[in-house]
C-alpha cells in the first residue's frame, strides 16, 4: 500500500495502524495529503469539524488548503463526499456549508449532487425554529464520476405497461405506451436512526464526540466506488469510514490529528477484527 505516496519513508513515526488494507497516520491532514500522489484517490468520505458545533479537543483545520489538496489528489472521475452542517449564531445559520460548496467548485470540482442526511430521531431543539433534523452530504466530482452503483428499490407497478404523457414542440399532449421499470433509484434524501445501537453497535466509538452513522458511510462507499478502490478520510475520527471500507473490500488511507481519537480508531478496528476472527460468518450478516 505504498503506491499513493510521493516518497517511501524508511521511518514513519506517524504511522499508527496498517492492517488489512487499512492505514492510519497521526498527522495534520494538510501535511498528510501533501505526501499523496496527484490523481490517485477514487473517493474521499469525511465529516470534517464544522463551525463550532463540537470542540474536538480544540483542534481546527485550514478549509481552503484542504479543498485544494483534495482536488489535487482526487482521480479524474473521483468524488469527495463532504458531510457538514451549519451552526446557528446570533439567531442566524452561518451558511458555512454552502460557502464551502462554492469554494470546492472554485477549486475545479463539480457539485455533482447535494444529498441530505435526515435523522429520523433528531435531538429536540429550543428556540423559534423547527427541530434541526438534517445535514448536507455534498458530492463533489472531478469531472463526470467514474462509478455509480445506485441504491435501488422495486417499483410498485414493475414491468406493467403505462401511457406516458408528454408535450411535443407544438404544445399538444401526446401519449406513448411504455413498460414501467422493474426498479428505481432511491431519492437523494437518506434517512437514518441515530444513537446507541443504531449509529453503530461499537461502544468504543461513542468516546468520540461526533460519529457518522455506519449505514450512511456504507451507502456512500458502495454507491461511488467499486471493490478494490481507494477511499480516504483526512478526518478519520473514530474510524467509521475505515470500518466500512474493511467490510466492503475497499482500501482505506486516513489521518487524524488527535492521538486520543487515533487510539479510539485503533481499538475499534481491533475489536471488530477480533470478532471476525472468532466468527468468520459474521461478514455475511453485518446488515441484519
Amino acid at each position: 500500500m505504498t503506491s499513493l505516496w510521493k516518497k517511501q519513508k524508511k521511518n514513519m513515526p506517524n504511522l499508527k495502524y496498517n492492517q488489512n488494507n487499512i492505514t492510519l497516520h497521526l498527522q495534520d491532514c494538510i501535511e498528510w495529503m501533501q505526501s499523496v500522489d496527484s490523481d490517485s484517490i477514487d473517493m474521499t468520505l469525511t465529516s470534517p469539524p464544522y463551525d463550532n458545533i463540537r470542540n474536538y479537543e480544540g483542534y481546527s483545520f485550514d478549509f481552503e488548503s484542504t479543498a485544494k489538496e483534495l482536488y489535487r489528489i482526487t482521480k479524474p472521475g473521483g468524488v469527495v463526499i463532504w458531510n457538514v452542517a451549519d451552526q446557528t449564531v446570533n439567531g442566524s445559520e452561518t451558511c458555512t456549508s454552502m460557502k464551502q460548496a462554492l469554494y470546492f467548485v472554485e477549486c475545479g470540482f463539480k457539485l455533482h449532487d447535494t444529498m441530505i442526511y435526515l435523522k429520523k430521531n433528531p435531538m429536540p431543539s429550543s428556540g423559534k425554529r423547527y427541530h434541526q433534523s438534517w445535514e448536507y452530504i455534498f458530492c463533489f466530482s472531478k469531472g463526470v464520476p467514474n462509478t455509480l452503483n445506485p441504491i435501488e428499490v422495486e417499483c410498485k407497478y414493475a414491468n406493467l405497461n403505462a401511457n406516458q404523457k408528454y408535450r411535443g414542440v407544438d404544445g399538444k399532449k401526446n401519449y406513448k405506451v411504455t413498460k414501467r421499470n422493474a426498479v428505481s433509484k432511491v431519492k437523494n434524501v437518506f434517512e437514518y436512526i441515530i444513537g446507541g445501537g443504531h449509529t453503530t453497535k461499537d461502544k468504543i466509538a461513542f468516546e468520540h464526540p461526533a460519529i457518522m452513522p455506519e449505514k450512511l458511510a456504507e451507502d456512500q462507499i458502495k454507491t461511488w466506488t467499486n471493490e478494490g478502490d481507494v477511499v480516504i478520510d483526512p478526518f478519520a475520527g473514530s474510524g467509521t469510514t475505515a470500518k466500512m471500507c474493511l467490510i466492503n473490500n475497499r482500501k482505506f488511507y486516513g489521518c487524524e490529528i488527535s492521538e486520543e481519537y487515533c487510539n479510539i480508531f485503533i481499538k475499534r478496528l481491533e475489536q471488530f477484527e477480533t470478532k471476525l476472527i472468532e466468527n468468520p460468518l459474521m461478514m455475511s450478516f453485518l446488515d441484519t
